[in-house]
């Protein structure tokens, strides 16, 4: 692994409990399709987001050290500009990412694992752990619905699994 990515490599197991976030779903597909719907760009574009917003990428590259840069564009038209850095891809386990706007310098910048846990029943739990740079920020993102965000994002993406794995309904 390149050694500027290693020193970015968060110690999950030591980040302070009162700056994170945790959003899990378990989805009706295994593990491999699970994670192949995250790192695939033909399929990100499909399902990431809120409901009813729509995914315009500018650049997405996804591979450790890779970037992906689009806009998340509302219902109503307003336009969100994201960029997420990924740091760390281990398939079909874990994904680590920077997540942030555009901005190099993006104060709210936080760090998020998406973990994919396989079920002897062949479906998968899906968690994204997000590391906020303070209590207070948290604070803010899930008074601003971050929460509901990543659960119909997950919602979105069970959906999509499901529909690649023939089911219907996306697991609960």
């Amino acid at each position: 692994m390149d050694r500027n990515l290693q020193d970015k490599i968060t110690d999950w197991t030591s980040w302070p409990l009162d700056r994170e976030v945790v959003i899990s779903r378990v989805v009706n597909a295994d593990r491999e399709t699970a994670f192949r719907a995250w790192v695939d760009p033909a399929q990100i574009v499909k399902w990431f987001g809120p409901e009813g917003f729509v995914i315009e990428s500018r650049n997405i590259d996804i591979r450790a050290g890779g970037d992906w840069q689009f806009d998340m564009v509302a219902p109503d038209g307003t336009r969100f500009p994201n960029r997420m850095d990924f740091l760390r891809i281990e398939p079909p386990k874990l994904i680590e990412i920077d997540y942030g706007t555009g901005d190099d310098n993006d104060p709210n910048r936080f760090r998020m694992l998406v973990t994919f846990d396989a079920q002897s029943d062949r479906k998968t739990v899906v968690t994204l752990r997000q590391l906020h740079p303070s209590a207070e920020r948290r604070a803010i993102v899930i008074g601003f619905g971050a929460v509901e965000y990543g659960a119909q994002t997950l919602n979105k993406l069970a959906r999509h699994v499901a529909a690649l794995s023939g089911e219907a309904g996306g697991g609960r």
